[in-house]
């Protein structure tokens, strides 16, 4: 692998990144991956989800008296209700702040490591700058398809959200290339499709 932007006698951490400010392609071409942005149309769940809108209710009911201004006040407030109620319909396993490390230039922990029996998803969590929160992202999906080499998932995705904005990225293990989402999912008011596509993703071999 030969490095141009980062220095080869450094070690970096996945949240370096995002506090370097570096592109996400330009990121993605240093570890020989391509890049590109285009709409996903990831699948979605179609079944029925019999608590979405009561969640959705007691997010409107309390955001008007919740300051967030940290991401710590994101995570439990907005982040958190969701992955309770994926949890709730697929039985995921969900670890925080689960820490790998493949090599020194891909190491850190993600905020969410979200596992079933045959696939990964990945959540990333900021604060605000989602565009350098996905480039933080991408090092932590190529650090993913590097570290699980016996996993069968053709694609990774993962997700970074501001908790009141959801983003995706896919990553094609067999061509090494990298999607940006264009879609957004924002929160309370498309919880329902958000979860269906979190649901779809953990449970639906990709």
């Amino acid at each position: 692998m030969t490095i141009k932007i980062l220095n080869p006698d450094e070690s970096y951490t996945f949240s370096k990144y995002f506090e370097l400010k570096i592109e996400a392609k330009d990121l993605a071409k240093e570890f020989d991956y391509t890049f590109e942005r285009k709409r996903l149309n990831l699948p979605k769940y179609t079944g029925e989800l019999d608590r979405t809108q009561d969640t959705q209710n007691r997010l409107e009911g309390v955001l008007p008296y919740i300051s967030l201004s940290n991401e710590t006040a994101r995570r439990e407030w907005l982040v958190s209700p969701v992955l309770v109620d994926l949890i709730y319909y697929t039985k995921v396993e969900v670890r925080i702040e689960y820490p790998i490390k493949v090599s020194k230039y891909l190491q850190g922990n993600f905020d969410y490591f979200l596992e079933s029996p045959h696939q990964i998803l990945i959540v990333e969590a900021k604060k605000s700058d989602l565009d350098f929160g996905l480039t933080q992202l991408v090092s932590q999906l190529i650090a993913l398809d590097q570290w699980q080499e016996d996993q069968k998932q053709t694609y990774f995705i993962g997700a970074v959200t501001t908790g009141t904005v959801w983003e995706f990225a896919r990553l094609n293990r067999q061509s090494k290339h990298i999607e940006q989402g264009l879609e957004n999912y924002l929160i309370p008011n498309d919880l329902d499709g958000l979860l269906r596509v979190l649901i779809e993703a953990v449970t639906t071999v990709m």
